[in-house]
Parts: structure tokens; sequence; C-alpha cells
């Protein structure tokens, strides 16, 4: 049987390979359910209407049986040009909201450096 995952991320292409392999290599995942949004962690971090999104993640999570859902942020993003710890604050900040929901799903951040390199957080 094949094995979901959900990442919520960045729109930029440039990290959703590291961020599949990384989800391969350490989780055992198959597949993974891509939700993007330019500068998302800015997005979900501020806590506006988040409504929309929540219903793609229990999509993934209710008919894919996602097993985890990462949120990540990056490098030279375009969509929210802050700092890398400012990122970082929000890429956590995210994770709680999103934990806050009681999906029954592991919910982690990652951040993905100058280099591609995914970093759990």
């Amino acid at each position: 049987m094949s094995t979901f995952g959900t990442s919520v991320s960045c729109m930029d292409g440039r990290i959703q390979i590291p961020i599949q392999k990384w989800l391969n290599a350490n989780h055992g995942i198959d597949f993974v359910d891509t939700i993007t949004e330019p500068g998302i962690d800015k997005i979900i971090s501020d806590g506006g209407n988040l409504d929309n999104l929540k219903k793609k993640i229990q999509i993934s999570t209710e008919k894919h049986k996602s097993q985890i859902i990462v949120v990540s942020g990056h490098y030279d993003c375009a969509g929210n040009p802050v700092s890398n710890d400012e990122h970082k604050s929000q890429i956590q900040k995210s994770v709680e909201i999103i934990s806050s929901w009681n999906l029954n799903v592991n919910v982690i951040g990652l951040w993905v450096d100058d280099s591609w390199n995914v970093c759990p957080l």
C-alpha cells in the first residue's frame, strides 16, 4: 500500500523535489500531496481565514490517509522576503496552528536552506 504525506509549502518549484525526497528518505512517504501559496508560512502564521487551506489538508488526511504534514519555508522566498529567523518563527507558529486543528497527524516544520537542503525545525 502506498503512503502519503502532505506538504504545505511555498509555490517556489525549487523546494518541491527536496521536500519530497526528504519525506521519502525520513518517513517512507511514497506520494506527497502538495498545497502551495507564495510565502505560505506568513499566510498561516498571520492567522487569517484558513478555511480553504484546512479543507485541502483534510482531503489529504482523510481521503489519502496522509501520515504526516510538513509546513515549510525557504531561503530567498519572493512571496515572503523576510530574514531566515523570521521564516523559522513563522513556520513554528504555522505548525502550532495546524496542530490545533486536531487532525490526528504529526505536523512538523521544515526549513529549506540556500543549498536546498531540508532541515527539520
